[in-house]
């Protein structure tokens, strides 16, 4: 294995400089050069890659291009990436299909029914509501949004979340405190550059998380995670932060419990420690009341990081970190000079949408639909595989259906060949977390993405999956 990494022209070619140099997207060309380097055997599995900053250096291209480009190859199976040893290719001879997206068999070229969890209809987007905000916000815009954006965001949105973050999620911040991103991924790569490693995370989340974190030189350790949410009394003074889900905890559901809350806020201020919690679905609910914000009980100690992917539209790019006094400078800093990641037009756009009450009526009437497909999902399995237990139900925009121990995969290539596209749970699993005794089968179903008129069917294909009873 080569200890010492390889440059750039060895990795990409001499052309490639001259591609970056185009109006295209830069971190597709360089996702697809890299790609092709693995193919043809320019670099054999194992081969050491420059740090992204050096290659980053070495192409004229900003740092976050070249870090979420190895993030994502990382998350597709292309590279590995370990802490200290830095970014390799992976040691396989072919990439494994990317976690969240598993291939259908070839009898499917693409799924007829979308089930993967994490994202909306896009048809469902308040077209007109927006483009009303938009016009007002456009019209009442000063001169200088149309300038050198600030990293911290505009003002205008701060404001407006600082007032509804208080009002809806219990959020103590002013809105000094908060700075605007394109969502949290991205807001953890800044935190991870801030704050170091390593972190814990619960054995249940996003593996394009913890990829990312990898990536940027920042290990994750898992937390056992039961019926009460993570298991906090695992943390360790070694820990420098923990990534949390405590309204809902993804993907398994189901709310941190309260002397949890407490006893990670404890463990934050006696270790110097930092929470990070993802509001994951923190604004749907269905059968229970709301749940606060972590942050609303030591704001110097936990980071909130949301965004409007999931209550809007992922296109948007949006997102927000309410931070800790001590962390604003250093993450804008990390940020950059200027604002790079979202448009000041659609953050003023925002800022309206919020104020004018119409992101509230938003969040009802998705809250209202989602728990409309909730149920219809529930009395389909009742109705035609009563032998599964469907879980994590009271929020979100997702369910876990727990499957016979063995099952899980032969019920996902099942699937596959109905042409539905569904998650198992193991694919949300920390590697690390293999062996301690805490793995199940089940099936993680998204049902928010599918259109009202195709989503009955959707349903019907995901029971003729199933094992049988």
């Amino acid at each position: 294995m080569t200890d010492s990494w390889v440059n750039s022209a060895e990795i990409l070619g001499s052309d490639l400089p001259l591609e970056l140099s185009g109006t295209g997207n830069r971190r597709a060309v360089l996702m697809a050069a890299l790609r092709d380097a693995v193919r043809s055997g320019r670099l054999a599995p194992g081969t050491r890659l420059p740090p992204y900053r050096s290659l980053a250096a070495d192409l004229g291209l900003a740092r976050n291009t070249v870090a979420d480009a190895y993030a994502e190859l990382v998350a597709e199976g292309w590279l590995a990436a370990r802490q200290g040893s830095g970014t390799r290719v992976a040691e396989r001879a072919v990439p494994v299909t990317p976690v969240h997206r598993p291939r259908t068999p070839e009898r499917t070229a693409r799924p007829v029914h979308d089930l993967v969890q994490g994202q909306p209809d896009p048809s469902v987007f308040p077209r007109t509501a927006w483009l009303a905000s938009a016009r007002r916000a456009l019209a009442a815009a000063p001169d200088d949004a149309f300038g050198p954006g600030d990293p911290h965001g505009r003002p205008e949105l701060r404001r407006a979340l600082a007032g509804y973050l208080a009002r809806v999620r219990g959020v103590r911040a002013a809105p000094e405190r908060i700075v605007l991103c394109s969502g949290a991924a991205h807001g953890l790569r800044l935190l991870a550059e801030v704050v170091g490693g390593p972190w814990a995370a619960e054995e249940y989340g996003l593996p394009f998380h913890r990829a990312l974190l990898t990536s940027h030189g920042v290990g994750t350790r898992p937390l056992g995670v039961d019926a009460d949410g993570a298991r906090v009394d695992g943390l360790t003074h070694r820990d420098r932060a923990v990534l949390l889900t405590p309204a809902h905890q993804f993907p398994t559901g189901g709310p941190l419990h309260p002397a949890r809350r407490a006893a990670v806020v404890d463990w934050a201020r006696t270790t110097g420690g930092l929470v990070v919690e993802d509001d994951y679905d923190g604004e749907f609910r269905y059968d229970r009341q709301p749940v606060g914000a972590v942050q609303g009980l030591d704001p110097e100690h936990v980071v909130l990081l949301g965004s409007v992917s999931k209550s809007l539209s992922p296109t948007l790019r949006i997102g927000w970190m309410v931070l800790p006094q001590r962390l604003v400078a250093p993450v804008v800093t990390a940020k950059g000079e200027r604002e790079q990641w979202s448009s000041a037009t659609e953050q003023l756009t925002l800022a309206d949408f919020v104020e004018s009450g119409a992101y509230d009526r938003q969040v009802r009437r998705m809250r209202q639909r989602h728990r409309r497909r909730r149920d219809q999902l529930v009395a389909a399995l009742e109705r035609r595989a009563p032998h599964v237990r469907v879980t994590g139900i009271a929020a979100g925009l997702h369910a876990v259906l727990e499957l016979p121990p063995g099952t899980e995969r032969s019920a996902v290539r099942a699937a596959a060949w109905q042409g539905l596209a569904v998650d198992g749970l193991a694919d949300y699993r920390h590697p690390g977390a293999e062996g301690t005794g805490g793995d199940r089968d089940g099936l993680v179903v998204g049902y928010a993405t599918p259109a009202e008129s195709a989503y009955p069917e959707a349903l019907e294909a995901l029971c003729r999956a199933l094992p049988p009873g």
